[in-house]
């Protein structure tokens, strides 16, 4: 085989079709857009026009927002931290917090913070630094023996000054 004799399959490549071209071409008269005036033509995108009627979007209500200081955290339950444990992934003896969770890959990433969810159970003395924490996940570690320190995040520090 030679390069001047490598030639596509027959049916690979498919013919544009030429509309608009006579009746008998089966795409004459209104080339296969079916109406005349605005829709008939190039670069009309009418999403959400409903006709001159009052459109969806536009009768249905609106609620809430999304207040734009508002913090995303990262969240992990007791029983995810103690598997990295058992596992020697997370040292016990250390302090863990945001930094050693993300090295660990018990977080993919911090967001704003990490708050401590009480899902699962504890055995591990471990002492913890986190953004948040729920009651039940801070007694859950206490009577493991350990200790959970709550940091609050620096923006809501800098707006309480």
């Amino acid at each position: 085989m030679k390069l001047n004799q490598i030639s596509d399959r027959p049916g690979a490549r498919k013919k544009r079709m030429r509309v608009g071209l006579g009746v008998g071409s089966g795409k004459g008269k209104t080339a296969g857009r079916g109406v005349k005036g605005q829709k008939a033509r190039r670069g009309v995108a009418i999403n959400g026009f409903e006709g001159g009627q009052m459109p969806i979007y536009m009768r249905l209500p609106k609620r809430g927002f999304t207040p734009y200081s508002s913090k995303t955290y990262s969240e992990v339950n007791i029983g995810k931290i103690e598997t990295f444990v058992k596992a020697g992934r997370l040292d016990a003896k250390k302090t863990i917090d945001a930094e050693a969770m993300v090295a660990a890959g018990v977080l993919r990433r911090a967001r704003d913070g990490v708050r401590l969810l009480a899902k699962g159970e504890i055995k591990s003395k471990v002492e913890l630094v986190v953004s948040g924490a729920s009651k039940a996940a801070i007694e859950a570690v206490e009577k493991a023996g350990g200790k959970v320190t709550v940091t609050k995040p620096a923006a809501k520090e800098a707006a309480a000054e």
